[in-house]
């Protein structure tokens, strides 16, 4: 399973269904025992928050915040730069990268047409261009900027196309950055979870999702605001007064960029019923998701859902709930005024139709990550059942003579550069178990090595094939591969430094990380 995983012979999902057919036939697993690896808490769970997400899609709610702040943000370079990663990263936590990476990058697009179109016009002496009021074009700056012959009009050519390349590698890897932040954001933080379940069955919930926002947010907005700052120092330079538009010269720039926001933000209309209803949805999600047993306090868990140690809801039930009003709560105003009604209107059907229907739904959401995590389940209890966990495990034990840093230092440069040429949900599935095994064989706390691994699996930054949105990126043209390279280069090295700093810092406090469990106790979960 992981060689074809990994060369992706024949698709993931059809790879991930193999322990259903081999586990029986081997011997090693019956039938039953696998098929319900395939539908566990944690698949319910992601499945909830793709079909939030794809309701989000369809009522371009997610276009909307998009526009609205970076109108907020402004248009000097630097500031749009940052506008565009924080709006792409914010939205990434709650809809797939794919899908964040594919809204956005048109709108960089946009942008950066409009500015070539003005450089243009400034360079044929045209002063400016007419973005509307023909009146208003001579008093903008641009006509009293001198190009100084060849020389000039090359360097500014350059610079042009490296702006090109800071605001489209942004996006990709803003999206990347982004989706670590939340449980449901990318599908390794779901395969932890799941994998936490299935092989540390009394872990609880030592993993849910207000621990891991509290874990991963703010490693998502050190390696946002590091990732900033390497492309700006790449591409565009320290230069103060041209990243952040003080001179003259770049007013026009920054106009024409403000008017595309703006004209993009003006054909979406004013805010539809049916937004305001996916809006309120959402919210309640995040809300019912961080109150329900956040940890220093009791939460709505604790009112009627838990019993000693067993508790009935968790961040799964939580996520259907919201994704099962998705299908009942209307996207336009119910008509209550029968006696006005012209013969047409009585026609209709009094309740209007839902935000969400089977077919949108069916036809979006990616149903072949779900086997992708039942397959990945099943190998791991596979793996248990055989006793190849346990015999990994014991093969690690000299490890035990190293320091508990390093190995996470290394293990996750490991994964960072084995997720460069495979699918991060399979990397995760194949290296998680490894590694649980090897924590719990030298006495290690497991979360201390799994959680750096799975934030490593998400930062394919180097190679266009790496993820979809490093492919949709790249193909706009702006990007060679050797500017994915260098570039992406740098950027693992800082997500694995943001790692590594969050993990021996406030993720000790969060999960306890000094002190092997109970719960990983291998006597303990046996008897």
């Amino acid at each position: 399973m992981a060689i074809y995983w990994c060369t992706e012979v024949i698709p993931l999902a059809v790879t991930s269904l193999m322990p259903a057919l081999l586990f029986p036939l081997l011997k090693i697993l019956d039938s039953k025992q696998v098929c319900i690896q395939y539908m566990k808490d944690t698949n319910m769970l992601f499945l909830g928050g793709l079909i939030v997400a794809v309701a989000v899609e369809r009522w371009n709610l997610h276009k909307r915040i998009a526009l609205r702040t970076l109108l907020w943000v402004g248009a000097k370079p630097a500031q749009l730069m940052l506008g565009f990663m924080g709006v792409t990263a914010f939205l990434s936590m709650w809809i797939s990268n794919t899908a964040t990476t594919a809204m956005m990058v048109p709108i960089v697009e946009a942008v950066l047409q409009q500015m070539e179109a003005t450089n243009t016009a400034n360079e044929a002496g045209l002063g400016a261009l007419e973005l509307g009021d023909k009146g208003k074009a001579s008093e903008l700056p641009g006509s009293q900027v001198i190009f100084e012959g060849p020389a000039m009009g090359q360097q500014e050519n350059c610079d042009r196309k490296s702006m090109c390349k800071a605001m489209t590698l942004c996006v990709c890897y803003a999206a990347s950055i982004g989706g670590t932040a939340t449980l449901t954001g990318t599908g390794p933080n779901v395969v932890l979870l799941g994998q936490m379940h299935e092989l540390f069955p009394d872990s609880k919930d030592t993993v849910n999702f207000a621990s891991w926002f509290g874990f991963a947010f703010p490693n998502m907005v050190i390696m946002l605001l590091l990732a900033w700052l390497w492309l700006q120092c790449i591409y565009m330079g320290f230069n103060f007064k041209k990243s952040w538009g003080c001179g003259l010269e770049r007013r026009n720039n920054e106009k024409a960029a403000y008017e595309v926001l703006q004209e993009e933000y003006r054909k979406l209309g004013p805010f539809s019923f049916a937004e305001i209803n996916v809006l309120l949805c959402f919210l309640l999600l995040v809300s019912l998701w961080f109150s329900r047993d956040p940890g220093f306090m009791p939460g709505w868990l604790s009112v009627a859902w838990a019993e000693g140690e067993t508790k009935y809801a968790s961040d799964a039930t939580v996520a259907i709930f919201v994704a099962m009003l998705l299908f009942v709560v209307p996207s336009q105003k119910p008509k209550f005024n029968f006696c006005s009604q012209t013969e047409e209107e009585r026609k209709t059907p009094f309740y209007p139709p839902a935000l969400l229907n089977w077919k949108v739904t069916q036809e979006k959401v990616p149903w072949g990550i779900v086997l992708l995590l039942g397959g990945g389940f099943a190998l791991a209890k596979g793996c248990e059942a055989s006793g190849l966990s346990e015999w990994m495990g014991k093969q690690m034990e000299p490890l035990h003579a190293v320091p508990p840093a390093a190995i996470t230092l290394i293990l996750s440069l490991l994964v960072a550069v084995f997720t460069e040429c495979t699918s991060n949900v399979a990397t995760t599935t194949l290296f998680l178990p490894i590694f649980a095994s090897m924590s719990r064989s030298i006495g290690l706390n497991p979360l201390y090595v799994m959680l750096p691994c799975t934030l490593s699996a998400s930062f394919a930054f180097m190679l266009p094939v790496a993820t979809p949105p490093n492919a949709i990126v790249f193909a706009y043209g702006h990007l060679k591969v050797s500017d994915m390279v260098k570039t992406g280069l740098m950027m693992n090295i800082i997500g694995v430094f943001c790692v590594f700093l969050a993990v021996n810092t406030w993720g000790r406090v969060i999960f306890d990380l000094d002190r092997f469990p109970d719960w990983a106790n291998v006597t303990r979960i046996e008897t």
